[in-house]
Order: structure tokens, then sequence, then C-alpha cells
């Protein structure tokens, strides 16, 4: 297996992540240098300004992370970086320099998927095995549904037609002229308000299959902005953030339930920047325990993007005894999980 403790790299879009973790994935230190307050101005993350930041704050953050935890290079056995899905400028900077860092030092190599990251951080500092389960990825720009047999071995059972659930929460966020990103603003507002004060479509939630829809939903949002005209701020605002959010949270719930009845599976996880939003991670804690399902949500440290889960993953590939990845493989912005 090797010897030495793992150094994760992620860059897949705007956050510069570097983590340390020993072999069976337990992280020793995870550090994030956010461009958050770079990208606010212009209501979304600019390509170019977030490669270019990647490029500046990556080799600091690196040391600085190593310094902090007393490590030196030489403890380094095992070097991994996100090599997709995500922005093909920023991924490019890290699983680049993680190829770089792995050649200097003689080790292996692996290139993680960044959903495979997401995929199996709720099992991050556990202390359980990871075990057959259904799992909901809910994120920026992703909304999956995966059935999940051991590592590797992954099936799709839906995914978002369009929107995923959280572009909807950061897209109409911006409608309403809240500070990005939008997501998190929303749930803050909702906590005041009535989460049945407007009816918004629970779109394909008795589609009969496990994928999800939000294009509609953030239409009828649309429309419900321009209705309420200036009447929507106070507790209109809240009103509206709630029932919006309740819509979303319906469907992801009913979704999950129904796709670990189809499976039989008892064991459901959920991971991503949207699983830390609390009323989602209410109603699904309450739906799995009046059904008897074992829940194991991803800690709010492991659900946005980070280098901790891509470690993690970098260390449950090495455990399955799956080989390194190859220096000449390439990003894929693309990339599949399943």
């Amino acid at each position: 297996m090797g010897s030495g403790l793992v150094l994760a790299i992620e860059t897949s879009c705007d956050e510069t992540a570097v983590a340390v973790a020993d072999l069976d994935g337990n992280p020793f230190i995870s550090r994030i240098s956010s461009q958050i307050a770079l990208h606010a101005p212009y209501g979304g993350v600019v390509p170019e300004l977030a490669s270019r930041n990647h490029n500046a704050d990556l080799r600091p953050l690196i040391e600085s992370t190593l310094a902090d935890a007393g490590l030196t290079p030489a403890d380094i056995g095992v070097v991994a970086a996100t090599s997709g899905p995500g922005l093909a400028s920023s991924l490019l900077v890290g699983n680049t320099t993680a190829k770089a860092i792995a050649v200097g030092l003689g080790c292996p190599f692996y290139s993680i998927n960044h959903m495979e990251g997401h995929l199996l951080s709720p099992f991050i500092g556990r202390g359980r095995p990871i075990e057959k389960h259904v799992a909901l990825i809910v994120s920026g720009g992703h909304t999956l549904l995966i059935e999940f047999s051991g590592i590797g071995k992954y099936r799709r059972l839906g995914s978002t037609k369009d929107d995923a659930a959280g572009e909807a929460f950061d897209k109409v966020g911006k409608m309403l002229d809240l500070p990005y990103p939008g997501g998190p603003e929303i749930a803050k507002v909702a906590s005041t308000g009535r989460n049945d004060a407007f009816d918004f479509p629970r779109s394909m939630i008795q589609s009969g299959d496990f994928d999800f829809s939000f294009s509609g939903l953030k239409t009828s949002a649309l429309h419900a902005i321009e209705r309420a005209g200036e009447s929507l701020e106070g507790s209109v605002l809240a009103d509206f953030c709630a029932s919006f959010q309740e819509a979303i949270v319906d469907v992801l719930v009913s979704k999950l339930l129904q796709a670990a009845e189809a499976t039989g599976l008892k064991i459901v996880t959920v991971s991503g920047g949207v699983s830390c939003n609390q009323r989602l991670r209410q109603r699904i804690a309450e739906a799995c325990g009046s059904r008897g399902l074992d829940l194991v949500l991803a800690d709010p440290a492991y659900s946005t993007d980070n280098a901790a889960m891509i470690a993690f993953a970098a260390a449950a590939r090495l455990r399955a005894g799956i080989s390194s990845s190859s220096l000449h493989e390439d990003i894929d912005p693309n990339l599949k999980l399943a």
C-alpha cells in the first residue's frame, strides 16, 4: 500500500484547497483559500479570474498547510488532485501542480473525480466502513442520485435535466438582488418565513424516475418576483424565500426516499454544498428517522469544495487496490461519475 501521507489539491472552480490525510483518509489538516469576495461583484464565478488566483494562491497555500501541520514534503507518500468536472482553466492549475509534486517526490498520483469526492465525503472521520448506500449529491452545478456498491462501482440512478438545485438557489438569489452566493442568503432570509405562502411547482416529483428539473421552478420564481414588485421585502420576502426553498427540499427528499425504496438499501447519504442547507438536513433527518433509514450527512466542513474529500477518495482507491493514475491523463471539465 505504500507509506506516508496523502497530499490533495482541489481547484475545480473558485476555491483553492489543500489537505493532508493519512492512508485511511482521515484528514490531518485541510485548508481553503476562498475567492467568494473576488467574484461577488460579478454575481458569479469568472473563470479567468479564478484560474489567475489559483496560480497565485496555490503554492503559498501548499507551503503554509505543510508548515502549519509540522510536515515536510518527505512526509508525503501519495499525491492527488481533482481532474474534473469543473472549469478547465481552474482544473489545470491544481492537476498540473499535483503531477509535478508527484514527479518530484517520486510517489504515486491519483486523479480524482470531484463528484467522487462529494460521494464519499459523508464518511470522512466517521470511523465506519463505506457500505452500500444510495447517495444524494446536491451542489451548485450537480444534482445526482447514485447507487454505491463499492469504491469505483457507482450506478447513476438520476440527475438533473437542466438546472441543478444549487444553480436554482443562486440564480433566484441573484434575481432577488441578494448577496452572492444566493443559496445561503435565501436560506438565511427563509428562516423567518412561511413555507406555504407562495405556490411553487414541484417539478418531476411524481415522474416515476429519479431525475430532477428545476428550470420550471426558477421561471415560476421569476414570474412571482415580477408580480410582487415592490412588495417583495420584509416578511413577504421571507415568505417567498421559505416557499421557494421548500419546493426544492420537497423534491430532493421525495426523490431520495423513492430511490432508497426502489433499491432496498437502508443507508442513505447526502453531500455537496447544498447539503449545508439546514431545512434540507432537518427534513431528510425526519423522513429517514420515520422510515428506519440510516442517514449519513456530510459534515458541513466537507460539503462545499474542499481537498479533504479528494484526499479521502484517493486513500479509498489506494486501499481498494485501484492503480494510481497516469501522469499523461488529462483533465476533463465534463467528467462523469457514472
